[in-house]
């Protein structure tokens, strides 16, 4: 079974933008699962909105890459694909429904987000773009 998910990556001065939901002891991208019938687009404009308080700008968005890993906390086999998308956006930052804390972290942090996000920030290690 796969989770199929689209997320955000943000980075500014080598840190990346993360999100820790309430109850949970990992940080992960913003972003989540897509409703019936929306788009890649569709669904991370509404997500970002959801989680962070913010508007994703039209057609500031742009593909990134597609990862996949095992599921926190799920039972194994359980399958995230993350489709990450970077996109620029209006408003300022704030933590919304189920979002506890917003925080950019480094390549130091890794050990503090979840399997499918450690695949990313070796990707973006490896691109030079996370510190």
């Amino acid at each position: 079974m796969e989770i199929d998910k689209i997320a955000l990556i943000k980075i500014k001065d080598g840190q990346v933008l993360s999100t820790k939901s309430k109850g949970k002891n990992k940080y992960y991208f913003p972003g989540g699962k897509r409703e019936l019938g929306e788009s890649d687009e569709q669904t991370l404009i509404r997500e970002i909105r959801e989680e962070l308080s913010v508007e994703i700008i039209p057609n500031s968005y742009k593909y990134i890459g597609t990862f996949k890993a095992q599921s926190d906390g799920m039972k194994d086999g359980i399958i995230v694909k993350m489709t990450c998308y970077s996109a620029d956006f209006n408003g300022v930052l704030k933590p919304n429904n189920e979002i506890e804390e917003i925080k950019w972290l480094n390549f130091t942090d890794i050990d503090t987000v979840s399997a499918v996000d450690k695949i990313i920030f070796d990707f973006l290690k490896d691109k030079g773009e996370l510190k």
